[in-house]
């Protein structure tokens, strides 16, 4: 599609509607921007565009103007079913998402990720890597830095990689990347999905373009994944196991991280010869060998800049030690499987803060977790007391409520004791107490540093 003179309706003035409007802007479109939030101003959106916008909506927009349009621009905020997306279906106008807008414009290559959880970790050092072997790259997604902002700058010899969630995975059309990754699939966002069926199938869609000249990373530990790797997947498919030799791939043997390409087995590195911690880190790190190996990259290059890893923000972040208890943030941590990770991966008796928006996830496996690590449980948000009834149910009493994060860090550091650790992995989102996890997470940490 050639976008001059063409009629573009946006949806979302966040950074992804923003990027779109000005990548669309750009290519000569006319661009109407609509956000839902009556309390916005239609001039300060164009501020922030800053560039010619034919009109703005906040709130509403002009009832059956849909076939006036040429195609809809959703961010991932914007689900496929609401009243809307399904008015401009029922219009017969395509609907493409921000990613899908940006992959149109890319000149060069694309390595994509997605996976319940482990998806900013992989993403961050796969992009470490590729740009220590390419310095044309570019790390954009919902990592926080929008596609559409940085395609433009792409070239023929150009790496993008990219972090994609379910919610951009629902309206890909004819995005294809060289490399795809599906890093695992747990239980999460049901209440935008409904069912796991449908949560599964829109992970597993980003590979749906793919041939035998593409390569599909996958996890040879999870079931879906195996089974949709061995039957379904058209791709070739590369796997990573934390647990035994795949058929081809990167995988941890003791403390040894391995390749093996289908008849040589060599040994890359030792675990403990990088910055990040847990078995699921371990998982990150051979899928993103595995990526990085199918894009060409030396093994040289691959393993200096794995050494030279430091974890992400909000990802199992080590904050400060005070009073000889050491503080971690993991408010990435949103959906209880992301926590389990992080539970695991401590070696000290551990008070752990959890609770936050109800995504409508179950906690049953989270609290199965605890034992031994987790000694005290301090709960916030709206499923404190859905958590802390499943708490009950296996016997862990030694929860308690607090009423802001502020409270929380008080509580944790009157009842931690030296060689403690505390965890902030709240196994829930974080929209009904803050704007972002990454808000929450700078807020805890601010609050430890002040102790």
């Amino acid at each position: 599609m050639t976008f001059e003179g063409k009629k573009v309706f946006v949806v979302g003035t966040g950074i992804s509607g923003i990027g779109a409007a000005k990548l669309l802007i750009q290519e000569n479109a006319d661009v109407v921007l609509f956000d839902g939030n009556d309390k916005l101003k239609p001039e300060d959106i164009k501020a922030k565009v800053g560039m010619p916008v034919k009109e703005v909506y906040v709130g509403s927009y002009p009832e059956g103007s849909e076939k006036e349009y040429d195609l809809l621009v959703i961010s991932p905020g914007v689900p496929i079913d609401s009243e809307l997306v399904l008015n401009f279906k029922g219009a017969d106008i395509p609907v493409w998402g921000e990613i899908e807008l940006a992959y149109h414009f890319d000149k060069g290559t694309l390595l994509a990720i997605t996976g319940t959880n482990g998806k900013t970790t992989t993403t961050a050092l796969t992009g470490q890597i590729m740009k220590a072997w390419n310095e044309s790259t570019f790390v954009v997604g919902n990592i926080g830095n929008p596609y559409t902002t940085e395609v433009s700058k792409t070239t023929d010899d150009s790496y993008t990689v990219a972090e994609i969630s379910s919610f951009q995975l629902e309206t890909i059309h004819e995005f294809k990347p060289l490399v795809s990754a599906i890093l695992n699939i747990t239980p999460d966002h049901l209440n935008r999905h409904h069912t796991m069926e449908c949560y599964i199938k829109t992970k597993e869609d980003i590979s749906m373009n793919q041939t035998k000249d593409e390569v599909c990373v996958l996890n040879y530990e999870d079931d879906v994944l195996r089974e949709f790797g061995l039957n379904e997947c058209k791709a070739d498919v590369v796997w990573f196991s934390s647990k035994q030799r795949p058929p081809m791939g990167a995988y941890v043997e003791g403390e040894d991280i391995h390749y093996y390409d289908g008849s040589t087995d060599k040994v890359l590195m030792n675990v403990h010869d990088m910055n990040l911690i847990g078995e699921h880190n371990y998982e990150n790190v051979c899928a993103a060998i595995d990526i990085t190996k199918a894009a060409g990259v030396s093994e040289d290059i691959m393993l200096h800049e794995i050494k030279r890893f430091k974890a992400v923000e909000h990802r199992i972040e080590y904050v400060a030690t005070k009073n000889d208890v050491v503080y971690y943030n993991d408010s990435k941590g949103t959906n209880p499987d992301a926590a389990i990770k992080a539970i695991k991966a401590m070696s000290r008796p551990t008070i752990l803060i959890g609770g936050g928006y109800d995504k409508g996830s179950e906690f049953d496996e989270y609290v199965k977790a605890f034992n031994p690590m987790v000694k005290m449980l301090v709960l916030m948000g709206v499923t404190a007391p859905k958590i802390a009834k499943t708490a009950d149910k296996y016997g862990f009493k030694n929860y308690v409520f607090a009423d802001s994060l502020e409270e929380v860090v008080k509580i944790c550091a009157d009842n931690a004791k030296p060689g403690d650790a505390v965890l902030l992995s709240p196994a829930c989102a974080s929209w009904d107490m803050f704007e972002s996890y990454e808000q929450r997470g700078r807020m805890f940490k601010d609050f430890v540093n002040k102790l």
